[in-house]
């Protein structure tokens, strides 16, 4: 299987095809989120690492999942204003999707087979780091803040690359 994510098709918030190698060329940060998980914090040092890095070729994509205790059962544009009322998110939200089960969604496929730790998501707010050849090169757990050493340094070593 590709390790590579650069060939799948995903849908915006707003309902609208996007293909992921139009982020070639830029490091991507994969989340899947949700609203009203323990985890739910972490918007907010997401968009602080979306803050400092963007400038650098950063990118982060949060893919709302209501796969793990029922905790985004939000519609999209639920989600855009809990995003914007509460954490003043400006990364990329993409349209709600499966993380794990029969019906993952192909980006999971792909992610959850890519490095090790190999295998299905456990919860919200697991985090994959893409290089810019669209790579996947890392993964952390959903209890890695965005702000861990070990998330930071793998970020700014593909960004300098």
């Amino acid at each position: 299987m590709s390790s590579t994510i650069s060939d799948i098709t995903v849908k915006t918030i707003n309902g609208e095809e996007k293909r992921l190698k139009e982020y070639a060329g830029k490091v991507l940060l994969i989340v899947n989120v949700a609203s009203m998980c323990g985890y739910t914090p972490q918007y907010e040092g997401l968009e602080k690492l979306n803050q400092m890095y963007r400038d650098a070729g950063l990118r982060i994509l949060a893919f709302p999942c209501n796969d793990f205790g029922e905790q985004e059962p939000g519609s999209n544009q639920e989600i855009v204003q809990f995003c914007t009322n509460n954490y003043g998110v400006t990364f990329e939200l993409f349209d709600k999707v499966h993380a794990k089960g029969s019906q993952q969604h192909p980006l999971y496929a792909r992610l959850t087979n890519a490095v090790e730790p190999t295998g299905p998501i456990s919860w919200n707010f697991e985090k994959f780091l893409v290089n810019k050849l669209g790579e996947v090169v890392a993964r952390f757990k959903s209890s890695v803040k965005p702000y861990s050493p070990d998330l930071i340094a793998t970020l700014e070593g593909e960004l300098a690359k």
